[in-house]
């Protein structure tokens, strides 16, 4: 099957993406699960090939410009494990709702402003169809130390 570059995925590829390796074949956990049009993606963490941009909680040892470079990055990721499934970002049709995890020192309040990072990644590749809505959500960890994780519902 060849596939056709689309206009969002010429944006795509000009952020340079340097995903992780996808799960292997026997992992317990799906990147993601489709069901007719609908994709539940499982939250990607801000990984850069195979390190993470950072570790750390936003309001302590993590500052919001790092915060947001984290939720973009977990966006590329999300938008990468898409592009492998569905072989162009062009088959999106909208993205319903991101949820977007903040890991947050006690009195941190600006997740919705890490959470940009994120949606501003989908509006920037894939226009309208990328903007979507939103929960942003403080914890207190997750997972490897990430201070950052991000999920996705897409329509196709």
């Amino acid at each position: 099957m060849t596939t056709t570059m689309t206009d969002a995925d010429a944006r795509f590829a000009a952020l340079e993406p340097n995903l992780p390796p996808a799960p292997g074949p026997d992992a317990v956990v799906r990147p993601l699960r489709r069901e007719g049009n609908l994709i539940m993606m499982s939250g990607q963490v801000a990984f850069v090939g195979s390190e993470l941009l950072a570790v750390g909680v936003l309001g302590d040892d993590v500052d919001i410009p790092t915060g947001q470079a984290c939720a973009r990055q977990c966006a590329i990721n999300l938008l990468g494990r898409l592009q492998e499934e569905l072989g162009s970002l062009g088959a999106v049709k909208q993205v319903l709702k991101l949820t977007v995890f903040v890991a947050s020192a006690p009195g941190f309040r600006d997740q919705p402003t890490v959470a940009n990072g994120a949606s501003q990644v989908f509006a920037e590749v894939l226009g309208d169809a990328g903007k979507h809505a939103r929960s942003a959500v403080g914890v207190a960890e997750l997972p490897l130390g990430t201070p950052v994780e991000v999920e996705a519902v897409v329509t196709v």
